[in-house]
C-alpha cells in the first residue's frame, strides 16, 4: 500500500516507522525540518509519566506506551529516555497533585509520600512551608524528542520512506486520496494520514469545531550555581500543586531546565502567529511557580520557546475519517508519551480498517 503521511511531529514520524516497519511503501511530508522547532513535539525534551486521574484511562495506557518505545529504541539502537522518575506537589486539597496521587492508587502504581521536610531536604529549590506533601515515582522521565525525531528521520530513510522536507501541503482532497503541495504537484496514495498537530485546520477549517488551537511558551532558566547539583539529580517535576498547573522538567539531553504552565496559553487560530517571545514573558512564566519554588529571582532566563498546540474540550486525542483520508491530532499537551504507540495504532488501522476501535483507544476508554 502507498501511504502520504502529513505532518512530521511524534505522530506523523511514528506512524511512517510503523507502516514502513509493515511493509508498505511511505512518503512523509513536513513544513519545515525535522525535526521542526516550530512543531509541538520541535522542542527538546517532554514528560513521561504513570500519573493521571483514575478516570481517564492514561495511566494504563502507559504500559503500551512503554511497549512501543522499546521496540522503537530497539530499531534506533538506542534510547532517548532519560528514566529519572517524576515527582508531584500538593498545595491545596482537590488539586492536580491529588487527582494524580488517586489515579496511582487506583492503578496500584508505584509512588513513596514524602514529607514537605523530606522533600526539601532532598530537594532545596522546594519551600517545605508552602507543601501539604510530595510524592515520588520511578515510573516516569524525560523524552528527547528532538533526539527522536533525528533517529526516526534517519532510520525511515535507511529503510526506504520518502522524506520531503521544507514541504508544504496546500490541500488534501480526500476522495481522491492526494495531496496538493505549495509548488504545485499533486501526490497520489492509496491512503493519507494527517498528523499536522496545530495546523490541521488550515487543511480541514471544519475542524474547528472540534479542536482549538492554543499559543504557549516555556522558559529555559540558568539556576543558582549552589542549586545546580540539585536540579541535575532531581527528577520530572509533573505538578507543582495549588492552580499554578505548573511542570518542571530538570537538565536532561540536549534541554536544560525547564519550566512550563498551563496558565501562561491563549487561543490563536493561526499556530505560525505569536510566536516571537515577547519581553518579560520569560520572567513571568518563571514567576508562576512561587511557590512552592524558592528563590525564583536568582534564577536567570536563558531563553522562551513558542509553541502550538491543538486542544479538545475534554483534553483527549482525536480522529476521523474522510473518503481516503484519517486525520488524527489534537495532542491537548499531553499527548508525546504516547507518540510511538500512536503510531503503531494509527498504522495497524491503515492497514485493518477500525476507526471506532481507533477512536476508542485514542481516548483511552478501552486501556
Amino acid at each position: 500500500m502507498n501511504v502520504i503521511v502529513v505532518g512530521a511531529g511524534i505522530a506523523g514520524l511514528s506512524t511512517a516507522w510503523s507502516l514502513t516497519r509493515r511493509g508498505h511503501a511511505v512518503t512523509l511530508i513536513e513544513q519545515g525540518p525535522i525535526p521542526n522547532p516550530m512543531a509541538a513535539s520541535g522542542d527538546h525534551h517532554r514528560i513521561i509519566r504513570r500519573a493521571y486521574p483514575s478516570a481517564t484511562g492514561y495511566g494504563r495506557a502507559i504500559t503500551e506506551a512503554y511497549e512501543a518505545w522499546d521496540e522503537l529504541w530497539a530499531d534506533l539502537g538506542e534510547s532517548h529516555l532519560d528514566a529519572r522518575g517524576f515527582l508531584c506537589i500538593s498545595r491545596d486539597p482537590g488539586d492536580e497533585a491529588e487527582d494524580y496521587l488517586e489515579g496511582l492508587k487506583a492503578g496500584g502504581f508505584p509512588f513513596e509520600m514524602l514529607s514537605p521536610r523530606d522533600a526539601a531536604e532532598r530537594w532545596p529549590f522546594l519551600d517545605a512551608d508552602t507543601m501539604r506533601y510530595v510524592y515520588v515515582s520511578s515510573e516516569g522521565g524525560a523524552l528527547h524528542c528532538r533526539r527522536i525525531a533525528q533517529g526516526l528521520a534517519a532510520w525511515l530513510r535507511r529503510n526506504g520512506a520518502d522524506l520531503l522536507e521544507n514541504t508544504r501541503v496546500d490541500a488534501v482532497d480526500a476522495g481522491a486520496g492526494a495531496v496538493t503541495l505549495a509548488d504545485g504537484r499533486t501526490l497520489s496514495a492509496d491512503r493519507i494520514v494527517v498528523t499536522a498537530g496545530a495546523w490541521v485546520t488550515k487543511l480541514f477549517p471544519d475542524l474547528t469545531s472540534d479542536l482549538t488551537t492554543y499559543r504557549t511558551a516555556v522558559v529555559y532558566l540558568e539556576p543558582p550555581a549552589d542549586l545546580k547539583a540539585a536540579w541535575e539529580a532531581a527528577p520530572v517535576i509533573l505538578d507543582v500543586g495549588g492552580k499554578t498547573d505548573g511542570y518542571i522538567i530538570p537538565p536532561s539531553g540536549d534541554g536544560g531546565l525547564k519550566f512550563g504552565s498551563g496558565l501562561h496559553r491563549f487561543a490563536s487560530a493561526n499556530a505560525d502567529a505569536h510566536r516571537v517571545p515577547q519581553p518579560g514573558e520569560g520572567e513571568a512564566i518563571r514567576d508562576l511557580f512561587a511557590p512552592p519554588m524558592l528563590r525564583l529571582e536568582d534564577y536567570r532566563v536563558e531563553a522562551v520557546v513558542t509553541c502550538a498546540y491543538t486542544f479538545t474540550a475534554d483534553e483527549r486525542f482525536f480522529a476521523t475519517e474522510r473518503g481516503r483520508c484519517l486525520v488524527v491530532s489534537a495532542c491537548s499537551g499531553h499527548g508525546y508519551k504516547f507518540g510511538a504507540a500512536v503510531g503503531r495504532r494509527v498504522a495497524a488501522h491503515v492497514e485493518t480498517p477500525d476507526l471506532a476501535g481507533l477512536v476508542s483507544w485514542l481516548r483511552a476508554e478501552a486501556a
